[in-house]
């Protein structure tokens, strides 16, 4: 079984065709990050068709799987598929979940007999801003009130600088979780992401200040072309001086000296753009709560391809889409 060590996959990523544009969700730090929070990465190469593969445990000495983003490099993939599978049955995985790197409307390149999953992990939808361009044309594509409160900020006295300071950024998580009701990572696993990846110069924790205190904190990640945003807080004091706004925007000019020519505001409602723009003011649950936020840095609104399942263990699955369906 081709099976290779996150070393090896770093390796395979830096050679292989689209390795260098592979998703943040592939990367062998990703990999490491996860294995330290429960699940065991499982790269898998073919030729030069790759993919990172995670389990995770299950009651009895079964798991489950997920492939987040992927697969990488040359089509077909047919060998690989196979060899993926090898990996799930030797791993006891009642499935395997597949969300693929493309959105819709994209060929896929996908195994037959999968099934349409009703329960994704990563959000589905998202808004993508152009970073290409001047800083001003970028600026000319949000809205005008977002212009008008990154400006305000920086005219508040808002200051955005890079920072290593994780206590006080999981201090202002847990502030606005529980304000805006979202579950929060613990200090350890936003530190040791922070330490992956930020020496691969593809993380970045920013803050905003206000005469020292701060205000609001972003860690943005970056790999290729593109650039994520994952994690975002911000405290309940002083927030008319709108820190989150000139917050994202230093965290795209960030981006921009990386190279990055897009900026993922990762998660908004799974609605299409009419039902979107039409309840974005009566509602606050889930993503809503952040849509009005990020749709007034102009980013064009994309789904992704779909999430599949691919089913080893038949029975056992069937109870686990009753769960799910609960």
């Amino acid at each position: 079984m081709p099976a290779v060590s996150l070393s090896e996959w770093d390796a395979f990523l830096g050679q292989a065709p689209g390795g260098e544009r592979a998703h943040l969700l592939q990367s062998a730090a990703w990999g490491q990050l996860k294995a330290a929070f429960g699940w065991r990465p499982h790269p898998v190469v073919c030729g030069q068709a790759g993919a990172l593969v995670l389990f995770r445990r299950l009651p009895v000495g079964l798991s489950f799987g997920y492939l987040p983003r992927g697969p990488v490099g040359s089509h077909p993939w047919g060998e690989l598929w196979r060899e993926i599978d090898a990996a799930c049955k030797a791993n006891r995985a009642m499935f395997l979940k597949i969300e693929p790197d493309a959105w819709t409307g994209a060929p896929l390149d996908l195994p037959t007999g999968l099934v349409s999953s009703p329960h994704e992990i990563q959000p589905p939808r998202t808004l993508i801003v152009n970073l290409d361009g001047t800083e001003d044309e970028i600026l000319a594509r949000m809205k005008q009130k977002t212009r008008y409160n990154i400006r305000l900020a920086q005219k508040k006295g808002v200051v955005v600088r890079p920072s290593q300071d994780l206590d006080t950024f999981h201090r202002l998580m847990l502030t606005t979780g529980s304000r805006d009701r979202f579950g929060v990572h613990t200090l350890e696993y936003y530190r040791s992401a922070y330490e992956l990846f930020y020496p691969r110069s593809e993380c970045e924790l920013l803050q905003a200040e206000f005469e020292g205190q701060p205000l609001a904190g972003l860690m943005v990640f970056a790999r290729g072309p593109r650039a994520w945003y994952f994690y975002g807080a911000s405290s309940d004091m002083e927030r008319s001086r709108m820190p989150t706004y000139t917050l994202q925007w230093e965290a795209m000019r960030w981006a921009r000296l990386r190279g990055c020519r897009e900026y993922d505001l990762w998660g908004v409602p799974d609605e299409d753009e009419d039902a979107l723009e039409a309840q974005f003011e009566q509602r606050s649950d889930g993503l809503w709560g952040v849509y009005r936020f990020k749709r007034g840095f102009g980013g064009e609104l994309r789904r992704q391809a779909g999430t599949w399942d691919r089913v080893y263990m038949p029975l056992l699955y069937k109870l686990y889409r009753r769960y799910v369906a609960r």
